[in-house]
């Protein structure tokens, strides 16, 4: 079986309050993009995992989170089960924000539970998927999300029209940990002056944010600038996604689109890519056997 992982975006990320577990309770609007993975599930004798990819700078080793993820579901639902080769294409860069491990680990989770016939619901495999990160849950999901909690509770919405997505990917990566841990909570991300909750009753992208970024820029400069220059390119809404190094721009017209593309890819690796609904997610997740 060989399936497609996407990446994702956040349109605006709020940072509400440090949970007494020690995580961050957030509010995001999660939205798919069509940078993608391929993962090939290969069925071999015995009872073990194995991994392998084509990004040198990852471990594919048992504290990858496709691994942990196979373990998981082997150990709550499927002891008798096991014998399968991992092969993995990444073009999503980690440390980015793009949810590229996320993704790989919610993609297989769906990919074993088919391949395995084990019967398990959407609502069954995202709670596994909490179980190995805050993100995952939405990859079972796609489209645009509101995620609250941890970000692991996952509310879908009604798409937004499609946008092209440009993304500015910095050579550097940025931990998510790092990021958190040095984060001031801001009281501006409660209630009545939430820029998502104003979302949520009037659809729009103005004014939305993420207020990781003035940490991201601290000890970053490089990627202030860079959201500056593309901002400065005319896009309808430019942050960073995530906690990560990632910057996107979001356009309405290809043609501007495909100029901001010109005018950075010359500073840094560039790729446009297009918004997906949650139909488009899900009719493009299985390529075949």
């Amino acid at each position: 079986m060989k399936i497609e992982s996407f990446a994702k975006i956040n349109l605006g990320l709020e940072v509400v309050q440090r949970r007494p577990d020690g995580f961050h309770e957030v509010r995001t609007l999660y939205q798919s993009v069509g940078l993608r993975d391929t993962l090939e599930f290969l069925p071999i004798p015995g009872s073990g995992i194995e991994l392998t990819g084509s990004d040198s700078s990852i471990s594919w080793a048992e504290d990858n989170l496709i691994h942990r993820a196979a373990v998981l579901l082997v150990r709550r639902h499927a002891p008798q089960k096991g014998g399968i080769a991992i092969r993995v294409v990444k073009n999503i860069p980690p440390g980015r924000g793009l949810g590229g491990g996320s993704s790989n680990a919610a993609m297989t989770l769906w990919a074993l539970n088919r391949l395995w016939g084990l019967g398990l619901a959407r609502r069954e495999l995202m709670a596994l998927g909490a179980e190995l990160g805050s993100d995952v849950p939405y990859f079972l999901e796609g489209g645009l999300c509101l995620g609250t909690g941890r970000g692991e509770e996952i509310q879908p919405l009604e798409d937004l029209g499609s946008r092209h997505v440009l993304l500015v990917l910095p050579r550097l990566a940025v931990s998510t940990a790092y990021i958190y841990g040095r984060h001031r909570v801001s009281l501006t991300s409660r209630g009545k002056d939430s820029k998502i909750m104003q979302f949520l009753k009037s659809p729009g992208l103005h004014g939305l944010g993420n207020d990781l970024e003035e940490t991201i820029f601290r000890f970053y400069p490089l990627i202030k600038e860079t959201k500056r220059r593309l901002r400065d390119l005319g896009p309808e809404l430019t942050l960073i996604s995530g906690s990560g190094s990632a910057v996107f721009g979001l356009f309405s017209e290809a043609k501007a689109a495909r100029l901001a593309r010109r005018a950075l890819e010359d500073e840094a690796r560039v790729c446009l890519v297009k918004t997906l609904t949650r139909e488009q997610y899900w009719e493009s997740v299985y390529v075949g056997v």
